[in-house]
């Protein structure tokens, strides 16, 4: 008997071993891991039901090798794993990718033994792991409530946001948002309606912004939005004027309305700081700016460059108030004869008297009146204005003078260009060729076919054409003698260095040649210094304007400029003798 129980007891390991059998069938058994069993060639010779699963076929579809199953551009890592096999009869697990039947990748975790010249492969899917490693990092850098991106994101997009666009004109614009009296509906409604109504908020934020903006949640109740490659100040006041306008709907809860107001602050890149914590610190300083103001408004920061940006803005949304009320002017700057010093034409230049930035210069708002399209009736209303006074002039006896109008791409692209300079100089019955349109290189080469028509037809009419900023566009030569063109202008960029820098002096003597070569009247713009004034004479310049001679003059000044040429025009002169009497106009000596 003692016998008989000595020979049934069982070591310990022998009890692990039962115990590893019987887990690992159990284990196998679950489904969580698959295993396949090939051939040292990687043939398929058996698989159990968990493989089948994680791939999704089945065993009378299943391809016949392990290489089919696998994604052409992995299958060196098989082979470098098969080649450990042979040499050491295992090889480490390794993350891989096998392709399923839907046509879809599963990751898994593979490795294999070689048994009795077979090979043994594990297979488990990391799919489950990867989906909630995504859930962790999705809850790690969204707001839970409102699933909106949180601080850490709206930063980290921030940075990146800035990364892409320094060095270039796009505006980054950061609003932070916080809801007026937000406290006052948790205390009297409850902390549930609280939370809906925060929902609904972040819901009515994301309608507001683009697909490449980020609205995020900071807190409580503050918000935040990043309007990322804005090319206008204003855009950023247009999206917080549409979120005040979302908000200010009423919200219903149970049949109940809810009405709120909120606060926005705004800060601009690069204006009001070039990283992630100044442009935050500004929109901060705004918001409290707005709160102070009684909240339900939005505020810019006004401290620093946006001063600017600012500027920007109420000019964009005052340019038609301002048109309507007779803000602009014309000026005009006297172009002199070289040879005499005789006043023989003017340039009508816009002005822009506002009434509290005070007196602006083309530069400073025509790129906006392009954008708006408001450079239509600015430019019409600057034609009409200098047609008149021109005229108003010739009827008072004064000298007929030649009057040069700037005119913009898109005003010379529109299809009634031609029937509005008609209809102009009807109303103002200004002789045609007493007028000069001058348009740039860049604005007649954009459809250079088309620019040669509508300057025929200008020319028809008696109108001369005169080519603006000569040099700095990209028109061709071919081309420029096709143009029925009068005037080539020098552009003062070129001007202004004429005498020091060899290469501008070249340039400008290559244009009063090429000029002089097509039978074309040449004119400087910028001449200021007297050194100028004596090169471009000895290069024949026929025509000369800028400050050596005089700034834009007011309508009423250059009215009295005519009249005292006319004086001079009837007393005894000799043709070497100034015919401006005016100090400011002649060079010095």
């Amino acid at each position: 008997m003692k016998s008989r129980q000595k020979q049934d007891k069982v070591s310990p390991a022998e009890t692990f071993e039962r115990k590893l059998e019987g887990g690992f069938r159990a284990l196998v058994g679950s489904n969580l891991m698959g295993i396949v069993f090939v051939d040292p060639s990687g043939v398929i010779t058996d698989v159990d039901d968990g493989f089948l699963k994680i791939i999704g076929y089945t065993r009378n579809d299943l391809p016949s090798t392990l290489w089919e199953l696998t994604p052409p551009e992995l299958h060196r890592f098989d082979e470098e794993a098969f080649e450990k096999l042979v040499a050491f009869g295992s090889c480490a697990a390794f993350e891989k990718a096998f392709m399923c039947k839907d046509g879809g990748r599963v990751n898994v975790l593979f490795g294999a033994v070689l048994h009795e010249h077979e090979v043994v492969c594990f297979v488990v899917d990391l799919t489950q792991n990867s989906q909630t490693q995504e859930k962790l990092n999705h809850l790690a850098y969204h707001d839970a409530l409102t699933d909106l991106p949180n601080q850490a994101l709206f930063k980290d997009r921030l940075k990146q946001a800035i990364a892409l666009t320094r060095g270039s004109d796009q505006i980054q614009a950061v609003l932070l948002l916080n809801l007026d009296r937000f406290k006052t509906i948790n205390d009297s409604l409850g902390y549930t309606a609280g939370d809906r109504l925060l929902q609904s908020v972040a819901q009515r934020l994301r309608s507001c912004v683009r697909e490449s903006d980020t609205v995020a949640r900071f807190g409580s109740d503050e918000f935040a939005i990043l309007l990322t490659q804005i090319p206008r100040t204003q855009d950023a006041a247009n999206t917080a004027r549409a979120i005040k306008n979302a908000l200010d709907q009423a919200f219903i809860f149970d049949e109940q309305e809810l009405f709120i107001s909120s606060s926005i602050g705004i800060s601009l890149y690069p204006y009001d700081g070039r990283d992630t914590p100044t442009l935050l610190k500004s929109a901060g300083a705004a918001l409290d700016r707005a709160k102070e103001q009684g909240g339900n408004t939005y505020h810019f920061y006004t401290a620093g460059g946006t001063t600017r940006a600012l500027k920007q803005l109420v000019l964009e949304s005052n340019l038609r108030p301002g048109l309507e009320r007779g803000e602009f002017v014309v000026e005009y700057q006297p172009q002199v004869n070289t040879r005499y010093f005789h006043l023989v034409g003017m340039e009508a230049l816009l002005r822009w008297r506002h009434p509290s930035l005070g007196l602006l210069y083309p530069e400073e708002f025509i790129q906006l009146a392009e954008d708006s399209g408001l450079i239509i009736p600015i430019g019409d209303w600057v034609l009409r204005t200098a047609c008149a006074r021109n005229q108003s002039w010739q009827e008072k006896g004064l000298e007929c003078m030649r009057l040069s109008v700037n005119f913009s791409a898109r005003q010379f692209q529109q299809p009634t260009f031609i029937n509005a300079v008609a209809s102009i100089l009807k109303e103002t019955r200004l002789d045609p060729t007493w007028l000069e349109l001058e348009l740039t290189e860049r604005s007649i080469m954009k459809d250079p076919e088309q620019a040669i028509e509508k300057l025929h037809e200008l020319r028809s009419m008696g109108i001369k054409i005169a080519i603006d900023d000569f040099g700095t566009g990209y028109s061709s030569l071919s081309y420029l003698k096709r143009f029925p063109i009068d005037t080539l202008k020098i552009d003062k960029s070129f001007v202004r260095d004429v005498c020091k820098d060899p290469d501008d002096a070249a340039i400008v003597r290559a244009i009063v040649t090429l000029g002089h070569a097509l039978n074309l009247t040449v004119i400087a713009e910028g001449v200021e210094t007297q050194e100028q004034l004596e090169y471009l004479s000895f290069l024949d310049c026929d025509i000369m304007q800028g400050f050596l001679f005089s700034r834009s003059l007011s309508a009423t000044d250059f009215e009295e400029l005519l009249m005292e040429q006319r004086r001079v025009n009837s007393g005894d002169h000799s043709p070497t003798t100034p015919l401006i009497g005016m100090s400011s106009l002649l060079p010095a000596t």
